[in-house]
């Protein structure tokens, strides 16, 4: 068993998809753990707030395994499979690490570069599992997170409980 953590996000019907998600998340990976749910700008586009949420998965499979399985759920949410990459979203599920992994194959790259830039993938992991250890980084999240620049990168907690869902 791999402890992966995906990142989600959603900026169309946000609350809707993420409940969603998050359940086919705790059906298919019993155990799945939720971070928070954090609300912040759309990044790289005009478009609505995007709601965005770490979980950590036990994950039995392989990380392309895991990959097939978060697009499924993606379309299950409504996400068209070759959906433009900097447009609003129903749902966006990323590996962000998968264990102590590094690999950049076509399509998945691991741990996912983006991690160490964007608060809204960074900052929620860093609450879920601050002990994960970044291998290329040679970190803990806890570390990269309490030296990361939060003011340039807003985003605040929402009341929705994904746990819960």
């Amino acid at each position: 068993m791999t402890l992966a953590y995906v990142s989600g996000g959603s900026n169309l019907d946000p609350q809707l998809n993420l409940v969603a998600a998050a359940r086919e998340l705790k059906d298919t990976y019993p155990g799945a753990r939720f971070s928070r749910v954090y609300r912040n700008p759309a990044i790289g586009f005009e478009g609505p707030d995007f709601l965005n949420f770490v979980a950590e998965l036990p994950a039995e499979a392989s990380a392309g395994a895991l990959k097939a399985e978060l697009e499924r759920i993606e379309g299950l949410c409504g996400r068209p499979r070759y959906a433009l990459k900097w447009a609003p979203r129903t749902m966006d599920l990323d590996i962000l690490l998968f264990g102590d992994a590094v690999f950049d194959l076509p399509g998945l790259v691991v741990p996912r570069p983006q991690l160490l830039h964007w608060a809204f993938m960074l900052g929620p992991l860093a609450e879920l599992a601050p002990q994960a250890f970044h291998p290329t980084a040679n970190r803990t999240v806890g570390e990269l997170w309490r030296e990361f620049d939060r003011e340039a990168h807003p985003m605040a907690a929402e009341a929705l409980d994904l746990n819960a869902a």
